[in-house]
């Protein structure tokens, strides 16, 4: 398995940018494709973004166009690249190794990083 840290969340205005890290430790990385997910308040974890070994991409309709998921397999390290933010964005985001459903997933959570986008 593997562990992840998550870093590079902050409090942000609409239309700003981000761009999250996630470092992940152990086999995982190597072995599975990363995926970016997020919860806000009083919902439930929700996806993001996907790239596998190979680096295809896969994004929220949320999303698509405005975030970029990339992968350092050098570095072990999984990137989310978030442009044109906007209020709904606001979550805790978190990075993971989902299975095929993006309900299951091959590691545990880590922290996460706080994303604040306001006014």
């Amino acid at each position: 398995q593997g562990q992840f840290v998550e870093s590079g969340g902050g409090l942000v205005q609409p239309g700003e940018s981000l761009r999250l890290s996630c470092a992940v430790s152990g086999s995982i990385f190597r072995l599975y494709g990363m995926g970016w997910f997020r919860q806000a308040p009083g919902k439930q974890r929700e996806f993001v973004a996907v790239i596998t070994r190979g680096g295809s991409t896969n994004y929220a309709d949320s999303v698509k166009d405005r975030f970029t998921i990339s992968r350092d397999n050098a570095k072990s390290t999984v990137y989310l690249q978030m442009n044109s933010l906007k209020p709904e964005d606001t979550a805790v985001y978190y990075c993971n190794a989902p299975r095929g459903d993006y309900e299951h997933f091959y590691g545990s959570w880590g922290q996460g990083t706080q994303v604040t986008v306001s006014s």
